[in-house]
């Protein structure tokens, strides 16, 4: 494992120094800081360890992200939005929303959500740098997601659901505003069947630093008001 050597500095190493195995490994150590996370993230990287691990930090390759313009909507899940089945809002809920992502998974043993990283994401959307999608029902909170918007990009972090396609519902209405705010890419870190089934795939990890080189500084259009 690649330790982290400058723990009282900002500085990342570059994409291309990832470790191969584990795939994309790039340092542990550090802390979780809101001027560290945001320059992690400038640098393609996010924390991603498990409780009384060290902070890991990542960037694998290939890369899994969307492009906004290529959201796939299910039959299911276009019947459930035509029928404005549920309500979203963003962020008005941070807190409930990375509260809930944290919560155990009947798939899953335990969370990498631990409290120091809710205490550090909630940091950073108090900084207006990480936002929140919340879905509900009938006033009940069934799902949502939540991530960082730098730029024209977004970083989507974790999402849950408490009621039928609830998280899908959520993603593909921010994908929407997403998309009719500038925004190019959504970075969803790694390949799951959840995310492929919406439209995600894998680009290089080259091509993905790439865009944050040409997008991170743009401009968007984002009001984050739903």
């Amino acid at each position: 494992m690649l330790t982290w050597l400058q723990r009282n500095t900002l500085d990342f190493p570059p994409l291309e120094k990832a470790m191969r195995v584990p795939n994309g490994l790039l340092a542990a150590g550090g802390d979780l800081s809101a001027d560290r996370l945001v320059q992690a993230y400038r640098h393609g990287c996010f924390p991603w360890f498990s409780e009384g691990q060290p902070i890991l930090w990542w960037s694998p390759d290939p890369r899994t992200v969307l492009f906004p313009q290529e959201l796939h909507v299910s039959r299911s899940l276009n019947k459930l939005l035509r029928q404005q089945r549920y309500h979203v809002t963003f962020d008005q809920d941070f807190a409930a929303v990375i509260s809930a992502c944290a919560a155990p998974r009947d798939y899953a043993d335990g969370t990498w959500i631990t409290d120091a990283m809710q205490q550090a994401y909630l940091q950073l959307h108090a900084r207006g740098h990480a936002h929140s999608v919340e879905v509900w029902d009938q006033g009940e909170l069934v799902g949502g997601l939540y991530g960082l918007a730098m730029g024209q990009l977004f970083f989507g972090e974790s999402m849950f659901s408490r009621a039928d396609n609830a998280s899908k519902f959520g993603f593909a209405t921010l994908v929407k505003h997403l998309h009719e705010w500038g925004f190019v890419l959504i970075d969803c870190q790694m390949h799951t069947s959840h995310l492929q089934s919406l439209g995600a795939r894998a680009i290089t990890r080259s091509d993905f630093a790439g865009y944050l080189r040409q997008h991170l500084d743009q401009p968007s259009r984002a009001t984050w008001v739903c």
